[in-house]
């Protein structure tokens, strides 16, 4: 309900309320009642209502008249129960309370309305009229009683009481009446109030005096405007200002408020007037004049008000001269000025100049901000905590904050911070100053346009030459004028033709909105977007800005300015899309990613839904990478991209997280099923062979094996951790063999900690140097004679013993610490092999053989590390045995076929590990510089109960010695594997048969011996 409607509600009310209390004798105790406690409501209404800044004054204003309406019922109650009042009773307790409390709602109120600043001149011009009405009271009313011989001391007290209640309440609506702001109509209904509630005390104590009251009668009227004036100042909306500061106006005295001071002066000689008619009887019958001393003290005390006032105005005066003086001197500084810095100077030497010198005081004027702050200067008094961030008030509470518009748009700003009472007695001074810099910025910027209007041909050539499109619009919003470019941009002038009709039809609504804000006084509007159409029917992206300048003589009308913003549309749409998608698979990047599952995790979270995410990471990319070339590496990721695409369809999300990983965000579901089905899916369907062409034309045909980690929120807290849980998961399906799916348990996340300690092992280790090599025979087969030793690296771990390489190897060639470990292992094994030759010169022991990792082998200066290992050792090449892996050989074929030579430039000779196991391929041991083949374990294994092995394994021996290579049988555990390999003409061999892996000093005592020893057969 609004407050008009509250207030006609509550007028309504006590109108019919009153007309019920003289209307029904008999229910006074009830109608009485219910219309002073709905005063005190309606007040409790208006704050709730008008939501004052203070309640306080208010809360005790209701109080009050709940207080008097409470004295009121207990009179009325006696009355109404046969009783008879006594005088004083304990309804005058609840009258006599009520005036105190009410001064203080009231004096609140002007505290706050002053804003915590003493007003003097207010307070002056509030005491002359209370002094003058208080004589009244006294010689009318209060003197009246202390002669009355039928009251008691006490019956006299409580009688004084009343008047001087009322002459109090009343010097507060005084005070409030000659505060500084403009006058408001709540302050005025507190006046009629007052008013009321006098005239009715009076007449109340008259008939208490002469013993004559009667309820009912018109006395109670006075009473009755109290109550509902209070209540309805309260439902007012201007009620709100009164608790809110206001600027003094100290030196102004208006017509109206002179004459009520005179009026006011001039009480007490009127009572002296009025005495004096009265005539010489009654002086003789009282006495003589028995209240001229209290007439006499009121008649100085308010001669003195006005001498004080006269000197505030005095003060004021003076003041106000300086002010003037100061202000034209600022002015002849200002209007001296060329330039905006000599404005700026200029302000700050008329701003040192009005400021007080005996007071402290800051002064700040930071460089202009841009944006205007309105049409005009501006000077607030604002608190310091109000000030924008950088600028400062030199400590002082509250400051003044003057801004001034540019003409280029930008705010010029002064603060100044000093005593609230010095601050508030400048800021007229400050505006009028504001107004001079205004004048003197004109006169700037009109001496500009002169020089300007000297160029005024090139402008106007400038603008028929621009680019952007300018049209003036008549008031129908057709076309009045348009430049030369809009015929480029439309196909043909448009020059006549409605603007409408040049734009799309789903801007319509746009256009006529923004042409319609802009006739409405909105303002200048910039970079609104619309759609054109050209002659011919092309759509055209345009740009608006809009100037209302029909009120320029020049124009009369609206400017339009637009731009074709085509391409620039379509080049940020291709960079949107290009920031969050792969440029490859045109999947959704990382990005996109990341914040589309933040999304949906939060949705799922809400509806409790499951919300599954997939890592998919090619098992073979790399080596497809290595010996096809990143053009083929490409073809397959573009394949794979396509054949996730239609196995997720267009429910969830796929995207390319980067080199050959991807990602997959399964659509909510009821339960974890819908993400591994689609993991199975996916890796059955990239399972299947993948065609693709290389450069020279020639097609291949490489495996899309994938592996594909299974991850929900079921077992996430938040987006990041499900995302790092479908790594984890990822992580175990390649430990698993590759070529399937795994879904994230609880315990990855305790094996992923283990293994990342275990590279951080690792690389401690290699500083610590804990690795050591245990060294195995190789033998000749046909004497078993030992003839060389393969070089084992093992880990003594300090606190799990010794090691061998299943539990760290691994680990080593992910984090790289493989490198480390095989240059040392390679130091170590020439090392000891060089002091194994140097203590015994007729050992049998021709050569230590090494493994070599592919990280390893792939430094760009293996070689020459081999070479310094030797030169460092002391090592001959030709002791040195390089072991490498099949599939090495067949990656990067030029670069190995390099480094092979290097190495064989070197002397050092170089054998196929594990040969059989990998890509194998007779042709490349015709080409590489190959001197042995380690044949398999595997292959020896079935020798013995395998007709097909046993051919295989000839086969490969009758191979070796047509291309000239030496045999090595890995693996021999029993004595008829080695009988049967060197029948097949296999010249070497190792294994447990032999020998385990030994210490470096159990080597030497099997090196010497011509023939095998039996305890060998055993070790």
């Amino acid at each position: 309900m609004s407050t008009r409607a509250v207030q006609a509600c509550f007028g309504a009310w006590i109108l019919a309320v009153a007309g019920v209390y003289y209307a029904v004798p008999d229910q006074h105790l009830y109608t009485w009642a219910a219309l002073g406690y709905s005063c005190a409501a309606a007040v409790l209404v208006g704050v709730r209502l008008n939501k004052p800044s203070r309640r306080l004054p208010w809360y005790l204003i209701s109080a009050s008249i709940a207080l008097f309406t409470t004295g009121d019922s207990y009179y009325n109650l006696l009355l109404a129960t046969g009783g008879e009042p006594g005088f004083p009773g304990l309804a005058d307790c609840f009258y006599l309370v009520f005036y105190p409390m009410l001064t203080a709602g009231l004096l609140m109120l002007i505290r706050a309305r002053d804003g915590g600043d003493a007003n003097r001149a207010a307070l002056l011009d509030a005491l002359v009229p209370t002094v003058g009405l208080g004589l009244l009271a006294w010689v009318y009313w209060i003197a009246p009683f202390t002669r009355a011989d039928h009251l008691s001391l006490l019956e006299k007290l409580v009688s004084i009481g009343y008047p001087l209640g009322d002459v109090l309440v009343l010097a507060m609506i005084l005070r409030m009446l000659t505060g500084s702001g403009k006058r408001l109509g709540t302050v005025a209904v507190f006046g009629i109030a007052m008013v009321g509630l006098l005239i009715s005390d009076v007449f109340y104590g008259q008939s208490q005096l002469n013993q004559a009251w009667a309820l009912g009668g018109p006395v109670d009227l006075g009473w009755i405007v109290f109550y509902s004036s209070m209540g309805y100042a309260a439902l007012k909306p201007s009620m709100r200002a009164l608790s809110e500061p206001v600027e003094p106006d100290r030196a102004a005295v208006g017509g109206h408020r002179l004459f009520w001071l005179s009026s006011a002066a001039l009480i007490a000689p009127a009572v002296l007037a009025v005495e004096f008619v009265q005539g010489r009887e009654a002086e003789i019958a009282r006495g003589g004049v028995v209240d001229a001393p209290v007439i006499a003290a009121a008649a100085a005390v308010m001669f003195l008000l006005v001498l004080a006032r006269v000197a505030d105005l005095a003060t004021a005066q003076r003041q106000a001269v300086a002010r003037e003086r100061a202000m034209r001197e600022a002015g002849s500084l200002l209007f001296a000025a060329a330039t905006e810095e000599d404005v700026s100077k200029a302000a700050r030497e008329a701003v040192d100049r009005l400021l007080p010198t005996d007071q402290p005081y800051h002064l700040e004027l930071p460089a202009p901000v841009p944006g205007a702050v309105g049409d005009r200067a501006q000077a607030r008094l604002i608190a310091a905590a109000e000030l924008p961030a950088g600028m400062s008030s030199g400590g002082f509470r509250n400051v003044l904050y003057a801004t001034q518009p540019l003409p280029d748009g930008r705010s010029a700003v002064v603060i100044v911070g000093a005593n609230d009472v010095v601050l508030r007695r400048l800021q007229p001074a400050f505006e009028t100053l504001g107004e001079q810099i205004a004048v003197v910025l004109e006169r700037i910027v009109l001496t500009a346009e002169v020089s300007r209007r000297e160029g005024e041909a090139w402008f106007r050539t400038l603008i028929q030459s621009a680019a952007d499109v300018i049209l003036i619009l008549d008031p129908n919003g057709a076309i009045r004028y348009a430049t030369p470019s809009a015929e480029s941009l439309f196909g043909a002038d448009p020059t006549g033709v409605p603007l409408a009709r040049l734009i799309a039809a789903e801007s319509q609504d746009t256009l006529r909105e923004i042409l319609y804000r802009v006739r409405s006084g909105a303002g200048d509007l910039d970079d609104i977007e619309l759609t054109a159409i050209r002659a011919g029917g092309r759509r055209v992206d345009v740009e608006f800005d809009l100037r209302d300048l029909r009120n320029d003589p020049t124009v009369a009308g609206l400017v339009v300015t637009l731009r074709d913003v085509t391409q620039r549309r379509s080049l940020e749409k291709d960079l949107t899309h290009q920031a969050f998608h792969d440029s490859l698979t045109g999947l959704a990047n990382r990005v996109l990613f990341k914040d589309r599952l933040e999304q949906a995790f939060c949705v799922a979270e809400r509806d409790g839904a499951t919300l599954g995410v997939l890592f998919v990471d090619l098992d073979d990319f790399k080596e497809v990478n290595d010996t096809l070339g990143h053009a083929v590496g490409d073809q397959l990721l573009l394949t794979v991209a396509q054949r996730i695409s239609a196995v997720t369809g267009a429910g969830s999300t796929a995207a390319r997280m980067g080199g050959d990983e991807f990602a997959v965000l399964v659509e909510q579901s009821d339960s974890v099923d819908a993400a591994e089905k689609m993991a199975a899916r996916l890796v059955e369907q990239l399972s299947g062979p993948v065609e693709v062409v290389d450069a020279a034309g020639v097609t291949h045909v490489v495996s899309g094996n994938c592996s594909v980690g299974v991850a929900t929120n079921r077992d996430a807290e938040n987006a990041t951790e499900l995302l790092r849980h479908a790594d984890l998961a990822l992580y175990l399906a390649k430990g698993n063999g590759k070529g399937g799916w795994q879904r994230y348990q609880s315990d990855l996340h305790t094996a992923m900690m283990e293994r990342l300690e275990m590279r951080t092992a690792l690389h401690e280790a290699i500083e610590q140097e804990q690795f050591v090599c245990q060294y195995q025979p190789i033998v000749e087969l046909a004497d078993q004679r030992v003839t060389g030793v393969e070089a084992l690296v093992r880990w003594q771990h300090p606190v799990r013993g010794l090691l061998g390489p299943f539990h760290f190897v691994e680990a080593a060639e992910e984090s790289g610490a493989i490198v480390g470990i095989g240059s040392w292992v390679l130091r170590e094994a020439l090392r000891q092999f060089a002091q194994w030759r140097a203590d015994d010169p007729e050992t049998t022991l021709r050569y230590v053989s090494v493994n070599v990792s592919a990280r390893q082998f792939r430094n760009a200066d293996f070689a020459e590390q081999v070479r310094q290992a030797l030169a460092e050792t002391g090592a001959r090449p030709e002791w040195l045995l390089l072991e490498i892996t099949e599939s090495l050989v067949l990656r990067d074929a030029d670069k190995v076929l390099a480094d092979l030579k290097a190495l064989r430039a070197l002397g050092v000779r170089i054998a196929i590990d594990d040969f059989g196991t990998g890509y194998s391929s007779l042709s490349y041991l015709r080409q590489m510089p190959v001197d042995v083949l380690k044949v398999d374990k595997s292959f020896i294994d079935d020798i013995l109960h395998s007709r097909q092995q046993h051919a295989l394994v000839d086969a490969i021996v009758t191979l070796s010695h047509n291309l000239d290579l030496a045999v090595v049988a890995e693996g021999i555990e029993e004595a008829a594997q080695r009988a049967a390999l060197d029948a097949m003409g296999c010249q070497y061999g190792q294994g447990y048969h032999f020998a385990k892996p030994l210490w470096p000093a159990d080597i030497p005592a099997l090196a010497v011996r011509p023939e095998p020893h039996p305890a060998m057969q055993t070790v």
